[in-house]
């Protein structure tokens, strides 16, 4: 089936012919101009979705992303009409769908830009199907995580920990841990973005608040202070994993 968006084609398809019910999201978004990459795309997450939207363009993809609320948006850079970054802007101004961005372009700088933006996460092209599909499961399940939590108050376990957002305890083996406020808003901030790399500006923003300092410095004193506190080998973290030159991050508890 096809339908017009702002001007530009998008197309939509069941890509499964098996039960629906057994994929990890009902509907993935791919923004992109070149019908080759979305055939790729679309053949990538074969076993992750039931359904494909496609928009050739931004401008349609930010209103597919809008009005067809998909589980997952893949998104890549070089589009007709709008810059990569300014869609992530748009689509995240209405939507907290998961964003992987799928570029040619690999620098530390326009990652972290992409991510700052709202991007989620970032696949380099030439892509491989199966790092692709594993990404966007981790993005759909951190997604749901995020949905049950914010419509519950069970505690989260993640890598032996037992966290309890509501109560602001942290305990391992029934042993309570004390955090500090800052080193509790780190904690929180990466778990409620589970999945996901946080920019040190990002985390910097969300715990300090404020327009001046460096990210880098005053967050490397206070993970390592936290990695001290929670990790079993705080050497070998397996909690907070660092992305090098970007940020941190939390993978979902599973």
């Amino acid at each position: 089936m096809t339908n017009s968006l702002g001007g530009m084609v998008m197309e939509r398809g069941t890509i499964s012919p098996g039960d629906s019910s057994m994929a990890d999201a009902d509907l993935v978004l791919v923004i992109d101009d070149e019908p080759q990459i979305r055939l790729a795309v679309r053949d990538a997450l074969r076993d992750v979705t039931s359904r494909v939207d496609e928009a050739a363009s931004g401008s349609s993809g930010v209103d597919a992303a809008t009005s067809g609320r998909p589980d997952l948006v893949v998104l890549d850079l070089g589009l007709p009409d709008m810059a990569g970054a300014e869609v992530c802007r748009q689509i995240r101004r209405r939507s907290a769908v998961p964003i992987i961005v799928l570029s040619a372009r690999h620098s530390e700088h326009e990652k972290v830009d992409l991510l700052n933006a709202g991007a989620d996460d970032y696949v380099t092209k030439p892509f491989s199907v199966l790092e692709l599909a594993a990404r966007a499961r981790a993005q759909i399940r951190r997604a749901k995580t995020m949905a049950a939590a914010a419509g519950g108050a069970a505690p989260v376990a993640i890598g032996g920990l037992l966290v309890d957002t509501i109560s602001r305890r942290v305990s391992r083996d029934g042993v309570q841990i004390h955090l500090t406020p800052i080193e509790w808003q780190i904690l929180s901030t990466l778990l409620a973005a589970a999945g996901r790399t946080l920019t040190h500006q990002q985390i910097f923003d969300a715990v300090w608040g404020r327009e001046f300092g460096s990210p880098q410095q005053y967050l490397r004193v206070h993970i390592t202070n936290l990695r001290r506190k929670i990790e079993l080998d705080p050497a070998s973290p397996q909690i907070i994993i660092t992305e090098p030159g970007v940020g941190y991050r939390i993978d979902p508890p599973r």
